[in-house]
């Protein structure tokens, strides 16, 4: 554990062999597990919890080869009160969590995202840079969330769904001009292993079948299932969270 001039009060439980470095901001009843990482700039709400080897405040990095622009002056990562950081999570600077959240052991939230309250980030899921995550949206273990997308309030996310925002997978020019994340509208479902292409928007309270792969957009309040998806129905009054107008 660094000395110096981290903000810390008796409250604070910090584990032997954590690593805290100097302007870090930890509130009242703050517990860092072992091997934890905190860098600088990190502010850390009441009551939050981080497990062992957990790293955060990480700066972004790139491959040589990599056209990722990485950026230097990115604000430290902010956490609310209440949320809990699980065994090896990875959540990098110039991201904002909101209060009561659970980033589960093993995942990864990266730079410029802004995740809303009682958000459930699953085991090894991915969440990467500048996404936007509504209040109690839940992100199942292994999905990936690609960059540059929306999930509004109240999404499910089911295991290893999918996002992708790149329609010329890495090759061409023309690729940078047109990379656009997902959407997803408040209360839609998406189902396990399923594959959302660049750029579609998921309808409110819209359901996609597990498995399917969607190419284009899916209406409001319907079910979509298959390869490539279509819809197959609507989604019962019953099953919903925000009604139809």
């Amino acid at each position: 554990m660094s000395a110096g001039s981290s903000s810390r009060n008796q409250s604070v439980c910090i584990h032997d062999t954590a690593v805290v470095e100097d302007g870090v901001e930890l509130a009242d009843g703050v517990e860092v597990g072992p091997n934890a990482v905190i860098y600088s700039g990190t502010r850390l709400g009441r009551g939050v919890r981080v497990a062992a080897n957990a790293v955060l405040g990480q700066r972004p990095t790139k491959a040589k080869s990599s056209t990722l622009q990485v950026a230097s002056d990115l604000p430290g990562l902010r956490i609310g009160d209440g949320t809990t950081i699980g065994v090896g999570a990875v959540v990098y600077a110039g991201t904002v969590i909101a209060e009561d959240c659970y980033i589960a052991d093993g995942a990864q939230v990266r730079e410029r995202c802004t995740v809303g309250r009682g958000v459930i980030i699953g085991h090894s899921a991915t969440v990467e840079n500048d996404c936007i995550i509504g209040d109690r949206t839940r992100i199942q273990t292994g999905a990936y969330i690609t960059a540059h997308s929306v999930l509004e309030d109240d999404v499910f996310i089911a295991p290893m769904v999918t996002t992708t925002n790149d329609n010329f997978m890495g090759r061409t020019e023309a690729r940078f001009s047109a990379r656009k994340g997902v959407t997803a509208k408040k209360g839609s479902r998406i189902g396990a292993n399923a594959v959302i292409l660049p750029g579609v928007t998921i309808g409110q309270e819209a359901v996609v079948a597990a498995g399917s792969v969607v190419t284009k957009d899916v209406p409001p309040y319907s079910k979509v299932m298959g390869v490539p998806a279509r819809v197959v129905g609507e989604v019962r009054e019953e099953q919903l969270i925000y009604l139809r107008r």
